[in-house]
């Protein structure tokens, strides 16, 4: 395991991540990890065994590859030069985490909205989710861009930095192909239900920490914001459950309470209307305007920034006992 071993690597992966995103000229990890996960998911299919068990050792492998690749670069940065390792380790957190990417799509479905209309709006919001957009309205796209800046604030900041902070680089990649499995096979739909099924639950209990911890920094980047904390926790644990997965509910109640709307509400997912309880149902008349995205979006930034400085106090903490 590799422990940060100095203060400055998370905030600078942080920073670069902020101010620079994910440049497309550059090799993302995540695409690697994609194309790993779709070559191998047929051969392992064609194991002689049940298919849960087949998915199950699938996910193993996976992430045991993605830790095991991770900690090989930085055990060769290391004996070249411990800047070197250092290098490394703030790259590596860099493109586990993805505060600016996040923001830059969702406000891209508000920007659509405001210029081309609502069928530009389907068009950007179904690339960040995986529920069918086209017969959805302005509220409905909206509400949608919405539930994914506060669900990704978890997926995609959140719980990389509490994983770099637990067992640096190596466990934030290992992270990053448990979520990668969880969005391309984590399904629960005739092809993946068995085999997904692994996938979907080392997911769940990946998150299940931060998760909960972001109810906390949406709440004190919302006191800096608009001093409505207590309301928060409140939200989050009446309506954190009300959610089909045991993790996304408490990030999108936090933001619902924050940004006085609703979430939840039956979707459609690959053809099928899925019921879904609503979070934050007493603002369901309050309505979903493109600023409202926006005031996401700054939410997710500042509740980023709170995250960090936990993650830096926890790293603190790991060092110490290491």
């Amino acid at each position: 395991m590799f422990p940060i071993s100095e203060w400055y690597i998370l905030p600078a992966a942080f920073l670069l991540d902020l101010l620079v995103g994910d440049p497309a000229f550059i090799p993302h990890p995540i695409c690697w990890m994609g194309n790993l996960i779709s070559k191998s998911e047929e051969p392992f299919r064609r194991l002689k065994i049940p298919t849960v068990v087949s998915g199950g050792l699938f996910t193993l492998c996976m992430v045991a590859v993605a830790w095991a690749v991770a900690t090989a670069i930085m055990a060769l940065a290391s004996f070249i030069h411990g800047d070197l390792a250092r290098v490394v380790e703030i790259l590596m957190i860099w493109f586990a985490i993805s505060t600016r990417s996040l923001k830059k799509a969702a406000l891209a479905v508000s920007d659509a909205l405001r210029m081309g209309g609502i069928e530009a709006a389907r068009v950007k919001v179904g690339m960040i989710v995986g529920r069918d957009t086209s017969e959805l309205d302005e509220r409905g796209v909206l509400k949608a861009a919405v539930e994914t800046v506060a669900e990704n604030l978890v997926d995609g900041v959140i719980s990389p930095l509490f994983f770099a902070a637990v067992g640096g680089a190596p466990f934030a990649m290992a992270y990053k192909m448990v979520n990668t499995l969880d969005s391309m096979v984590g399904y629960r739909n005739e092809k993946y239900m068995a085999f997904g099924k692994a996938s979907a639950r080392v997911d769940d209990v990946a998150n299940f920490i931060p998760a909960r911890l972001s109810v906390f920094c949406v709440a004190m980047a919302n006191y800096g914001l608009a001093r409505r904390w207590k309301e928060i926790l409140r939200s989050a644990w009446r309506d954190g459950r009300n959610h089909l997965s045991p993790n996304a509910g408490y990030p999108e109640a936090s933001f619902a309470e924050a940004l006085e709307v609703t979430m939840g509400g039956p979707s459609v997912y690959f053809g099928k209307v899925v019921d879904k309880a609503y979070i934050c149902e007493g603002y369901k008349n309050n309505p979903y305007v493109p600023a409202t995205v926006e005031s996401a979006c700054r939410l997710m930034v500042w509740s980023a920034a709170v995250s960090l400085i936990g993650a830096m106090t926890l790293a603190h903490v790991m060092n110490m006992v290491a």
